[in-house]
Parts: structure tokens; sequence; C-alpha cells
């Protein structure tokens, strides 16, 4: 990609190459809480339609990179601080069926794609390289619970986008057919904003909050295998952290545990741990 500019030649559809121009833009030049340009201008800057303009904006949305009023325009969000939290390597099918429900997912994507720049990084792959692109929209008790976006470089499970994700897990997958020996992973957890096309698609209102998980996995080698996005429902999900004081002066590692049932208040008992992969 030129810089500053949408490649034409690029394999990167145009909205994605303009999600990160204005990502770089967002890291570099535009203060939290500045306007960014309307759409119109964004059009003429970059010489693309307006739909690709909205659709890099939807996703910036749902990143929580940008913040959207009504009547007022588009805003840079202020920046979040990172915190360290590791939890146990283990995914949504899992949890749920450990617990005695059953978790279904409908479909949405599986297909091979050219790897956004994000995820290129994640997974340590070139721009562009071809990686495996599933995405899951996942009910438990038969309601909208997670909307996940998964990767998986290209070569990781052959015959991959042959499988049937409705009723399996994508772990049990790749290490009981695939031989993948996964060992640790990283997840960063924000809440932000539901965007309308997200609220849609989990039965929420638009701008309820949602819990963003982003997560990236490594094999017993060190490689990275998969990289994740997740959007949970914010009424369905909590997140209990466990800490330990040490006696050295050094800093603590938190462990992250995702709660998928509602609050106490609601009456539905206890709450079983739920981790989201």
């Amino acid at each position: 990609m030129a810089e500053g500019r949408i490649d034409r030649r690029s394999p990167l559809p145009y909205y994605a190459q303009l999600k990160q121009l204005l990502t770089q833009r967002l890291d570099t030049e535009i203060e939290a809480g500045a306007r960014l340009p309307g759409e119109m201008a964004l059009c003429d800057e970059y010489g693309v339609s307006r739909t690709v303009v909205r659709q890099a904006l939807d996703e910036l949305e749902e990143d929580g990179r940008i913040v959207r009023r009504k009547g007022q325009g588009t805003f840079a969000a202020a920046r979040k601080t990172d915190e360290t939290l590791f939890q146990s390597l283990t995914g949504l099918y899992e949890d749920v069926t450990a617990r005695g429900d059953e978790l279904r997912s409908r479909v949405l994507a599986l297909d091979a794609v050219p790897a956004p720049a994000d995820v290129a990084a994640a997974l340590e792959l070139a721009e562009a390289d071809q990686v495996i692109y599933l995405e899951r929209l996942r009910y438990v008790g038969g309601e909208p619970w997670v909307l996940a976006r998964t990767y998986l470089p290209i070569d990781v499970a052959p015959g991959i986008l042959s499988e049937d994700f409705s009723r399996q897990s994508l772990y049990g997958l790749l290490e009981d057919k695939y031989g993948v020996e996964l060992d640790h992973g990283r997840r960063l957890v924000e809440a932000i904003p539901a965007t309308a096309p997200l609220a849609e698609a989990l039965g929420v209102r638009p701008r309820d909050p949602v819990l963003l998980l982003r997560s990236t996995a490594w094999d017993v080698t060190g490689r990275p295998v998969e990289y994740f996005v997740a959007y949970h429902r914010g009424d369905r999900s909590r997140f209990q952290v466990s800490l330990r004081r040490r006696r050295e002066r050094q800093s603590t590692v938190p462990n992250m545990i995702v709660h998928d049932d509602p609050p106490v208040p609601s009456g539905k008992g206890a709450h079983t741990p739920k981790h989201a992969s």
C-alpha cells in the first residue's frame, strides 16, 4: 500500500486499506477527542465510495478507536490502558459443554482471505498472506451470546475449510484432527459500545456495552496459530480476576476468567467460569 493512499493493485479490500490508513492517523496524528473528517471529505481524500468509508468507520467503531455522535460527527476515542491478563487456554465450546449447556454456532463466513495488517502482525505473517477466516455467531440456550472472528495461518489445518463448525470446538478440532499442540495465549479485554450491526447480531440495543476480546494463541513450538476478535454481550458477560500478593517486589500477574451468566440479582444462580474462544 502506498503511504497514505489506497493501493488499487492490493488484494486487500479498499475498506480494509482505509481502516489501516485511518488507524495510522489515529496512532500518530489525531489526538483523543479530536474530530475526524466527514464521510464525504474522506471519500474525496482517498478516492473511494461512501460505502467503503462507512464500512471502514464501522469497523473502527467496533474496535473502540472512534466515537460517532449523532449530529456532531466522528471523534477519536480516548486510548485505553492495557492490562496484562492471563487465563487458561480453553475454548467457549469446552466451557459451555462442561457446565451442561449446549453451544450452537451459526457460521457466517469460512474462507481463505488476505490477512489484514493487525492479523498478519499477530500471526507473524506478511501483510496480505492468505489466512483462514472463520466468523461465527454463537448461541447458548438459543440466545445470541458472542460474535467471534477467528484467523488461522493457511497451513495450520489443511482441509479445515470443509469442516462444520456449527456444533464443534475449534480447539478440539485443531488438537485431535490436525495435531496442533496449543500451549499458551494472550488476551486483551475492553468495553466498547455496540454498533448498530453488532447490536442487531447480538440482540442488544445500539450503544449497549459489549466486551471486546482480542486473543492470540501459540503452539508448543512458539508459533502463533490463532488470532481472534470476539464481541461478548455486556449483559451476559463479566470478568473475574484472581489476584495474589507476592512477597517479592515485582508486578503481579492476574488471571482472567469470563463469566457468561447474568449477575446474581437476576436469580439465575451461581456463576460458572467461561472463556471466550
